[in-house]
């Protein structure tokens, strides 16, 4: 009788056969995958903002946005997209020489600033379309504070903070290679994703949707206004830190703890525990 679900060799095995045809993907298809990938991701954010931005209770409120961010990563399991943090499984792979480092290196990056772009389109059409005008526009305050704190981030709690985040992504990723049917990849998706939300950790292509937009909306006065009367965020804070600069400054240190968190503290060791049992490794 079947397995219920893949054994851990077999995701494994499963994820460095997915990792070598990335490795392989024409630049054209891994730019749209890649933008793809990051709009789903913005959706899951804009949607989890708007969703709690009027909760005063931060454990509701964080536990509200968590049931409602996965469908971002959903979208890309079902219907397609190359995602930066997932793709750091791909290290498993290299380790396994189906692929070279710098074939992998090339992928990440391609999807990296494809995710970027795609992020980017969806903070722009959220700012443009109206919605942060929510709530006499206190989404868009909550959009100020959201990217605020992570503009303001220090570097060395950044990359701790990325490091837990794409630990649970990638288990989130390699979970929904187990499960065999759509209900199993789900939940093997929901529950992994919901938890880093409620940790409030730190994702770096989730953040290029976030900042963009909290950048955006720190050029709306009455968002701005909006944001000193409930948050305390002076215009003079805004400017000084919802910038190009503040989003470099989030966006290098996040990017380096979510690529240990997936290589480092979840491919390899998976890599090293599961090897001998995969069938037909390639030598």
């Amino acid at each position: 009788m079947d397995n219920a679900f893949n054994t851990p060799a077999q995701v494994l095995d499963a994820n460095m056969k997915a990792g070598e045809a990335k490795a392989k993907l024409p630049i054209l298809k891994c730019i749209l995958l890649g933008i793809m990938a990051g709009a789903f991701i913005a959706f899951g954010g804009a949607s989890s903002n708007a969703a709690v931005h009027n909760i005063a209770n931060q454990g509701l409120s964080k536990t509200l946005a968590g049931c409602i961010f996965p469908v971002g990563l959903m979208m890309i399991v079902f219907v397609g997209g190359e995602l930066f943090t997932g793709d750091c499984l791909m290290i498993a792979g290299v380790a396994d020489k189906k692929f070279s480092a710098l074939s992998m290196i090339k992928t990440l990056v391609i999807v990296f600033f494809s995710n970027m772009v795609g992020a980017v389109l969806i903070a722009a059409l959220v700012y443009f379309s109206g919605l942060l005008d929510y709530t006499d526009g206190a989404l868009g305050a909550f959009t100020i504070k959201v990217a605020y704190g992570k503009a303001t981030i220090t570097p060395f709690k950044a990359i701790c903070s990325g490091i837990l985040c794409n630990i649970l992504v990638c288990m989130a990723v390699l979970m929904a290679t187990a499960a065999k049917d759509i209900a199993g990849k789900v939940w093997a998706i929901f529950f992994p994703i919901c938890a880093f939300v409620i940790g409030g950790w730190e994702h770096c292509v989730a953040n290029m949707f976030y900042i963009p937009a909290g950048i955006m909306a720190g050029m709306n006065d009455t968002y701005v206004a909006k944001a000193e009367e409930l948050y305390g965020i002076t215009a003079d804070q805004i400017a000084a830190n919802l910038n190009i600069g503040g989003f470099v400054s989030n966006l290098i240190p996040v990017t380096i703890g979510n690529i240990l968190g997936g290589m480092v503290f979840v491919a390899l060791p998976l890599y090293a525990i599961h090897r001998s049992k995969i069938v037909n490794k390639t030598k």
